[in-house]
């Protein structure tokens, strides 16, 4: 099982570079940034977290001009999201975006995804939260045609385009993470995804989420889906909670850092390697 790491990066907290740098001397497999374009002000959205919103949602950096600056000074680690807000973007701009990145990081790049929770946040970007799970997918959809054809087009309910050039086009197809836990969930990976990133410390019985594991892997193989991964975020920092995802099927784990200065995200990165080890 691989053992990464996500953060909010922020403007008063650790730099990107040395961030990404300390990830991959100590040995993680990979490290994964968070989104939001902006927070307003008023705002009537329950946040899943609490009451009080942390300023980290609205201070992070933008993820994919942040992981560009990662990119050059790595080698191994995977690069990802987790997650981009893909209806808050046109998905014709984005494909180049992830597209160029991937390139930058000579492959690296991983797309974790999700819809959002923030109506207000939707609103500005003239997203009907009514709709957001149906147009981020079909966002994805019609991101995959661009990476992938020489000519892409697309003629959906949300997106409409007639044939198009766009270059440059990633190394490989961005793997596409699926996140949230929902009754439907699944049905989202096996259509649009090639993983799943379900929350950890969630209340979680890692024995339900050993069950849904092998849900998924069973109509995968019914679909001529085989290989779709499972990458628990915000992992349990505890050895026995992750010898438990190991044992429920769970392909890579990412540990939250604190969005924080230098001193302290290095202590905690040094805290977390420790669970990568053999015990």
């Amino acid at each position: 099982m691989d053992h990464g790491v996500f953060i909010f990066l922020t403007d008063y907290g650790i730099d990107g570079p040395t961030l990404a740098r300390a990830t991959e001397e100590r040995g993680f497999d990979g490290l994964y940034l968070t989104e939001h374009t902006h927070i307003p002000t008023s705002r009537e959205s329950s946040w899943p977290g609490g009451s009080e919103l942390p300023s980290r949602y609205s201070h992070a950096y933008d993820p994919f001009v942040a992981l560009s600056a990662m990119a050059v000074v790595t080698e191994r680690i995977t690069l990802g999201t987790a997650v981009s807000l893909v209806l808050q973007h046109h998905p014709i701009t984005l494909a180049k975006t992830v597209a160029s990145l991937d390139r930058i990081a000579g492959g690296r790049f991983e797309f974790g995804v999700g819809p959002g929770w923030n109506r207000e946040e939707m609103a500005n970007h003239g997203v009907d939260p009514r709709t957001r799970t149906r147009r981020m997918l079909e966002h994805i959809a019609a991101m995959r045609e661009i990476w992938t054809k020489e000519e892409a087009e697309f003629h959906g309910e949300f997106v409409d385009f007639d044939p198009i050039w766009s270059w440059p086009k990633p190394v490989r197809t961005p793997p596409v993470l699926i996140g949230g836990e929902g009754p439907t969930v699944l049905d989202r990976v096996l259509s649009h995804g090639d993983g799943w990133m379900p929350r950890g410390g969630q209340d979680d019985d890692v024995d339900v989420l050993a069950g849904r594991i092998a849900e998924l892997r069973r109509r995968a193989v019914d679909a001529g889906r085989d290989g779709l991964t499972v990458t628990v975020f915000g992992a349990v920092r505890d050895r026995a909670a992750v010898e438990s995802y190991a044992e429920a099927g769970v392909d890579r784990v990412l540990y939250g850092l604190p969005d924080a200065g230098e001193d302290e995200v290095l202590r905690t990165l040094d805290d977390l390697a420790g669970l990568s080890q053999p015990g």
